[in-house]
């Protein structure tokens, strides 16, 4: 088979990195790529939201299946224009993306179905907003209805932040036409988690619990990025809890979303948080997550090419998940200034004296080559990651290779994990 695989991040990379070990796999293109991904495959210059040019690089190339990383182009269509041409692509419908592609679609759905998630209001007039905080104040989260990149969750602990994310993204329009519309939320409190599913519309297969770092700085502290790490599987996810989850939310949103008319097919993940009151839908995604992928991938013995084309064909049921036995850790080392602006083109030393191996990889999210050497070309650039039967010895290993690799005003959080840790050894 020859696959395409649509993206140039870390998750990209983690997947090109997978779907070479498939059998079944003669050649992997991916496009754009990145600096790490070009030294393991062929990268084509094809933006990842360039449907027109994608489509005609899978027909010039001849490619037997697409796999799609990132959201734009999932939200925007691509599995629709593909199939159209009869090419094989994984990922949801157009339709069925607004999971992702619209909060205020996902949270109506939810509600329309008992799909435990926060108390929300929805709105597109910043007026009835400012109105709607008069009566409920924080905390309270701001979400942006369509795509921000991950940063459009406002978390807001005071009434002023309240009004004022209203203001950056309904008025200020930080994230263009995702300002549209936006969700007020209640703020849940507990313990967050993500789930990927894979599901043909009807039957689904778990992979292993992740959990995300979001916030930039330790502790959880400061602005929301795309991610600054993670660990699986994550030990706050039980057994109990996953019959719990996969009963009252994964099912449920896979049948709701089939009652709509809108069957869902590909990679669910489901952002959750686990309250007093139970696991609480914060977000559906409509793809793999980032970094969570890189620390799910190397965990996973199947094939994924199989589980991908099971996925399209129906038969998912037919397939059950082997899981190493172990942790993966993955660390995210980030350009200065991120999430914010952040300058790009720094040299990157240390990464070929790192031994590479099984279970010691990096993960490129924003790298590039210019004559031979590797330079930063993006807020998270590197993923470090360990697998280990220990998550003690995985995380040492992880940040063991951070410690590796340098650039100017290069940053990374120093807890990842610490969650897993306190669960599973008391230590604090």
């Amino acid at each position: 088979m020859k696959i395409l695989v649509v993206g140039g991040g870390g998750r990209e990379h983690a997947l090109v990195w997978k779907i070479l070990q498939s059998p079944k796999v003669e050649e992997v293109i991916c496009a754009p790529g990145n600096g790490g991904i070009m030294e393991m495959v062929d990268c084509e210059p094809v933006a990842a939201d360039d449907i027109d040019g994608l489509l005609n690089l899978a027909l010039s190339r001849s490619i037997d299946l697409t796999v799609i990383g990132p959201e734009a182009p999932l939200t925007a269509g691509i599995v629709d224009v593909f199939q159209e041409k009869g090419l094989r692509i994984f990922g949801p419908t157009k339709k069925a993306a607004a999971i992702e592609g619209s909060k205020i679609f996902a949270k109506k759905l939810m509600k329309k179905y008992g799909i435990p998630t926060a108390e929300f209001e929805s709105f597109t007039d910043p007026k009835d907003a400012f109105e709607y905080l008069k009566t409920h104040g924080a905390p309270i989260v701001v979400k942006a209805d369509g795509l921000a990149a991950g940063k459009g969750s406002i978390v807001c602990k005071t009434d002023k932040e309240a009004h004022d994310a209203v203001l950056t993204i309904m008025e200020d329009r930080a994230f263009g036409s995702a300002g549209d519309g936006i969700v007020i939320e209640e703020c849940l409190t507990g313990e967050e988690a993500s789930i990927f599913v894979l599901t043909d519309g009807n039957d689904f297969l778990a992979l292993p619990p992740s959990q995300d770092h979001k916030p930039l700085n330790d502790g959880d502290t400061g602005p929301n990025t795309g991610g600054m790490g993670a660990y699986a599987p994550a030990p706050i996810i039980d057994d109990k809890l996953t019959y719990t989850i996969n009963t009252t939310i994964i099912k449920p949103a896979i049948d709701a979303m089939r009652n709509e008319g809108i069957p869902y097919t590909g990679l669910l993940y489901a952002g959750l948080m686990m309250t007093a009151e139970g696991p609480k839908v914060i977000e559906f995604n409509c793809r793999f997550g980032d970094p969570e992928t890189q620390a799910v991938v190397p965990l996973i013995e199947n094939d994924l090419v199989e589980l991908l084309e099971a996925t399209m064909d129906g038969t998912i049921k037919n397939y059950s998940i082997k899981i190493l036995p172990m942790y993966s850790v993955c660390v995210v080392a980030a350009s200065g200034g991120y999430p914010g602006k952040y300058e790009k083109g720094k040299e990157i030393f240390g990464i070929d004296d790192i031994y590479i191996s099984q279970n010691k990889n990096i993960f490129h999210s924003g790298t590039i080559i210019k004559e031979g050497r590797l330079y930063t070309n993006g807020g998270r650039v590197l993923c470090m990651n360990a697998v280990n039967t220990d998550l003690r010895w995985a995380i040492e290993q992880a940040y063991s290779l951070i410690e590796s690799v340098d650039f100017q005003n290069m940053y990374y959080r120093t807890d990842i994990g610490k969650k897993g840790l306190a669960r599973l050894y008391n230590i604090r």
